[in-house]
């Protein structure tokens, strides 16, 4: 795709734009950039960007768009601001940065992964995999500096291992990577697709380009996956952490083995790893199955998988105080992934949840406490919803809190020996904080007040 003396607009001024503007910076483009935030909000991306020869439009969305030929939206744009149907109405293209990384050299080994839970994980410990093997490797996407930048100070040869959210699949055409890889699908981000039905539309997108000379890794035990069967035209690839599969990767006699049709491999004991709970047994899985198909030596696979300690804010152990454990999963951004984490975690459990609210039900998460909470401190703009559904559930030992520092003290005031503390909201941060990781470190901070104390 040839940019050079294009006008591109990019769309959000956040770590993916100013990857974006860079990149469009060395193919010759003329760069426009805007975002609703002013200039103060921005400062940290405006500096990166300071050498480059664009027009801002900052705290404004109101660009014209007459001589714009293309737009690139950062992935947390919604597809329902004006400009973007103003520029649809003007027949210019939208996309997304991993559209148009694709675009730019198409050729590249594209690994792409995707799903409701567990992305970042897979995708961290997918590029391990591949770094301890001696392959370049770039883990991007979703997470890391932009995948543009990357693939244009990258060689032939190179590996581009890409967490693939929703957000950026929505925007994609033809990009097709050589992996594609669905760790499960469940309810999220409704309120920004507007049903569950574009969510998966969404997801599906992963794999809708591929062909029978690439392939699709799906999880065998999530039933919508495993019916979306007759619409992947890849070569598919099962996992299970239930199911012992003719061909796949699967759990055998507390190993982790893969089944090619023929030869059962025994790759890694379950005992060996170092990461929490059954979700996480499928993102290795996962993983492995990935280094399968890649060629990876198995032997340098079972090294990694016993080292890996697992992915910031991610079921994460931060310390022991008086006996009483804390965990940080503030990337438990819904209620399947807090889910996950109230099973991982041993109980009693004191849980930290609440935060903005997606449009999504919080049944299914109360129901699963399974006698392991103990107590539950709610804060953030859900707190009386959950608050509401849990009592309906019959759980009614509720506190309501106003900030993080007041979550911890209360959650430890009222602790004993042998109690776990985890935060892991439900929802995502957006309310409170700018980030997950911000939330993370809030909680963490309190903690480390309480270990001062």
């Amino acid at each position: 795709m040839k940019l050079d003396k294009k006008n591109v607009l990019i769309l959000g001024l956040g770590v993916s734009g100013v990857s974006t503007a860079k990149a469009l910076s060395k193919l010759g483009a003329e760069i426009y950039i805007t975002d609703q935030k002013n200039a103060d909000d921005l400062n940290d991306y405006v500096s990166q960007i300071k050498d480059l020869n664009a027009q801002l439009y900052l705290g404004t969305n109101d660009v014209p768009l007459d001589d714009i030929d293309l737009v690139v939206k950062s992935p947390g744009v919604p597809l329902t601001l004006d400009i973007i149907r103003k520029a649809r109405d003007k027949d210019i293209e939208v996309i997304t940065d991993l559209e148009l990384a694709y675009r730019t050299s198409p050729d590249k080994n594209y690994i792409a992964i995707t799903g409701t839970n567990g992305k970042t994980t897979t995708t961290t410990l997918t590029g391990e995999l591949f770094k301890q093997a001696g392959f370049s490797t770039h883990v991007s996407g979703n997470i890391g500096v932009g995948i543009l930048w990357d693939i244009l100070n990258s060689k032939k040869d190179d590996i581009f291992v890409i967490e693939a959210s929703s957000f950026q699949l929505e925007s994609t055409k033809k990009f097709t990577p050589n992996v594609s890889v669905i760790l499960n699908i469940t309810p999220d981000h409704l309120n920004w697709h507007g049903s569950f039905e574009n969510y998966v539309e969404a997801k599906k997108k992963i794999f809708k380009n591929q062909t029978k000379s690439d392939y699709a890794i799906l999880n065998y035990d999530d039933l919508l996956i495993r019916g979306l069967k007759e619409e992947v035209k890849a070569n598919i690839f099962w996992f299970s952490v239930e199911n012992k599969l003719s061909r796949g990767a699967y759990i055998d006699d507390q190993y982790i083995v893969i089944n090619d049709g023929n030869n059962v491999n025994k790759v890694v004991k379950i005992e060996d790893l170092k990461i929490l709970g059954k979700h996480n047994l499928e993102n290795v899985l996962a993983s492995v199955s990935i280094g399968w198909i890649m060629g990876l030596n198995l032997d340098i696979v079972k090294n990694v998988l016993e080292s890996f300690r697992g992915v910031e804010h991610r079921i994460e152990y931060v310390t022991t105080i008086d006996g009483i454990g804390f965990y940080n999963d503030s990337k438990g951004t819904n209620p399947d992934a807090s889910i996950k984490a109230v099973e991982a975690v041993n109980d009693p459990i004191i849980l930290i949840a609440g935060g903005l609210d997606k449009g999504i039900e919080f049944n299914d998460f109360i129901k699963a406490f399974n006698g392991k909470v103990k107590y539950m401190m709610l804060l953030g703009e859900t707190k009386e919803k959950i608050k509401e559904t849990a009592i309906k559930c019959g759980f009614t030992n509720i506190y309501i809190v106003d900030s993080m520092k007041e979550a911890v003290n209360k959650s430890f005031e009222i602790a004993e020996k042998g109690d776990n503390i985890l935060l892991s909201p439900a929802c995502a941060s957006w309310d409170m904080y700018s980030s997950f990781e911000k939330r993370g470190y809030d909680f963490k901070k309190a903690v480390n007040s309480l270990k001062e104390e």
